[in-house]
């Protein structure tokens, strides 16, 4: 059982980031963590999520049960409401041009993964896209279709022992991104990879870049690097939600979790060696990164350009901004022109404007000085 009042706090940006405009209403009805009924944390979230399944809205369907099994299955409930988010997303992409299931059998386990846009006979360059420790793929599966309309092949994954992906997480997950690029080989270019891997993946794609060249460039938001994995005094105010989710995905004891997490730290010669761009949106309050791992970055990432947000981890009020700022980046990194392009530029200018103008007398109302260069 889970502290609600955590899950309410760390629910909120992926709510939002899903455009579940009643997301307030759902948590205000939600009093406990009880395994079923009215107020229980999954009842509540079921209970809209089949609604929209009776009504034919499936992605939205989607979007509520993956909300109901947050941050993990870790009973009856949360493991039906992970299977019933997957049926209702593979209903919904049933009626879409071009959204493919992908399994990659590793020798660990099995990855599953949403795909579009591979093709033998024309191999176009890949973007792999993955959430971090309580996002499952299907969250993002709607992006597929924005990236066909790049001109690029896209991956939708999840993080081991995240939804439905049975690999253990431990200090070598990161050659799973290099065993999912193998299995796509002869369908995309995958010597052109771009990850747009998110908190937790964000790490494994920068690890993984370290040994993969074909990773071109990193895109991530609020991802640890070296710090969180081993400044003890940070790691005793780290919520306890995150610290039960690492636990469940690496198959440890929340107490000790901790002790097996050094081996995940990037040394500054790692960081260093890939000589590729990496874009990282950090927020200044984040409870979860320290920001010293993405002061690291700057420090020994030579192409690095950071995004600073007043806000929380995951930036929850400025989930828009997050986003175009992340797409920009891809872009600018691909030197793709376009109408898209001059579009995005327009709105993320118009969002940093907005900020700047709501920064309260006294604090940072500008960004920092390595994203002021990327304006």
């Amino acid at each position: 059982m889970h502290d609600v009042a955590e899950l309410k706090q760390f629910v909120v940006v992926h709510a939002r980031g899903q455009k579940i405009a009643n997301h307030r209403g759902i948590l205000d009805r939600i009093s406990g963590d009880h395994a079923s009924g009215a107020g229980s944390w999954v009842a509540e979230w079921t209970a809209v999520a089949e609604r929209l399944e009776e009504r034919g809205r499936l992605l939205e369907a989607s979007r509520h049960y993956a909300m109901a099994r947050f941050p993990f299955a870790d009973g009856p409930a949360r493991r039906e409401a992970q299977d019933r988010c997957v049926h209702a997303f593979d209903r919904w992409r049933a009626s879409q041009n071009g959204i493919e299931r992908l399994d990659v059998d590793l020798p660990d386990g099995r990855v599953r993964c949403w795909s579009a846009g591979l093709d033998q006979a024309n191999p176009r360059p890949l973007l792999l896209v993955m959430g971090g420790i309580v996002t499952v793929k299907e969250q993002w599966g709607p992006m597929l279709g924005q990236i066909a309309a790049m001109g690029m092949a896209g991956i939708v994954t999840e993080m081991p022992n995240v939804g439905e992906n049975t690999l253990r997480y431990g200090p070598e997950s990161w050659r799973m991104l290099s065993g999912v690029l193998d299995a796509v080989s002869d369908r995309a270019d995958v010597a052109h990879t771009y990850a747009m891997t998110l908190s937790f993946s964000g790490h494994l794609a920068l690890r993984c870049a370290v040994d993969d060249s074909r990773i071109r460039a990193v895109i991530t938001t609020g991802a640890p690097v070296s710090d969180f994995f081993t400044d003890t005094t940070w790691q005793r105010r780290v919520p306890l939600v995150t610290t039960r989710t690492v636990a469940h995905l690496m198959g440890v004891g929340a107490t000790r979790v901790f002790e097996n997490l050094p081996d995940f730290a990037l040394a500054a010669a790692q960081l260093r060696a890939p000589a590729i761009p990496v874009r990282y949106v950090a927020s200044r309050r984040d409870e979860i990164i320290p920001a010293t791992d993405w002061h690291q970055l700057r420090q020994h990432v030579p192409d690095c350009e950071v995004l600073e947000i007043d806000d929380v981890h995951g930036a929850p009020g400025h989930v828009l901004e997050s986003r175009l700022w992340c797409l920009r980046a891809l872009l600018r990194i691909r030197d793709v022109h376009g109408p898209m392009k001059g579009g995005v530029d327009l709105l993320c200018r118009l969002l940093q404007a907005r900020r700047r103008l709501a920064a309260p007398r006294g604090e940072p109302a500008v960004d920092s000085p390595s994203q002021m260069r990327a304006t």
